[in-house]
């Protein structure tokens, strides 16, 4: 007979097998089952404030092979440019001292992940809308730290990111649409405190405003813009609208 569990006795994290993207061996990664992910709100940069932070996603979202060190999302492609495989062999694999992040991640543990697979990432040439993801993740970690430095430091990587991919077109396709892009550029611009660009690229998405489908996007952009408006004129600053 089945043994019946208990949503009292059932645990947020599981383990799920997954094979390595370059190396093709089997790891073990954790993974949090969705009806423990409750968000209680996100902020102006999409970064979700979880009900509980011990089922926070975002620990979970890198999977770090044990055996060659490669690094990587679900949302990375499983093609690999010529001669990438053999640099990630030399950089990372022969380098590697085999460990895992397959327990309970911290948020220090999390961000070691990012880390490696912002740097597997750029070695494999993904596109600049994955990175870009990469790097805004890891500023939200920082954010959870109170570590306002280092966010912005990544938020700058973000940000760079976002306009390579805007400027080249490699989000088509993807799950980010552009005027998503356009807006993460504008709130990005005005958390590190770059007015100017802040206004260029949320202007940018209320241009596209008649032909948008993301209306709720629409009115963070237009939030945005009057959050910055408001706070120009109370600088004694007149907003250029």
């Amino acid at each position: 007979m089945k043994e019946v569990i208990s949503i009292e006795e059932l645990q947020p994290l599981y383990d799920k097998s997954i094979e390595c993207l370059h190396c093709k061996q089997t790891s073990t990664t954790k993974k949090i089952r969705s009806r423990f992910i409750k968000v209680s709100r996100y902020d102006t940069d999409f970064c979700p404030i979880y009900e509980n932070p011990d089922a926070n996603v975002l620990y979970y979202y890198i999977h770090v092979c044990r055996h060659c060190g490669f690094s990587y999302s679900e949302d990375f492609s499983r093609y690999f440019p010529p001669t990438t495989k053999e640099v990630i062999e030399e950089k990372i694999c022969s380098k590697w001292n085999p460990h895992h992040f397959s327990d309970v991640r911290s948020v220090e543990d999390a961000i070691k992940t990012y880390k490696l697979a912002s740097y597997c990432g750029s070695l494999k040439k993904e596109k600049h809308i994955i990175l870009a993801g990469i790097h805004l993740r890891i500023a939200w970690l920082y954010r959870f730290q109170n570590k306002q430095e280092q966010e912005n430091r990544f938020l700058r990587l973000a940000l760079q990111e976002y306009e390579a991919s805007y400027s080249s077109g490699d989000f088509s396709g993807t799950q980010v649409s552009e005027v998503r892009i356009l807006y993460l550029a504008g709130d990005i611009s005005k958390r590190i405190g770059n007015t100017q660009a802040a206004i260029k690229f949320l202007s940018m998405v209320l241009e596209r405003q008649k032909h948008a489908r993301e209306s709720s996007i629409i009115q963070m952009a237009r939030d945005r813009w009057h959050e910055i408006k408001e706070e120009s004129e109370m600088g004694g600053i007149a907003a250029n609208a």
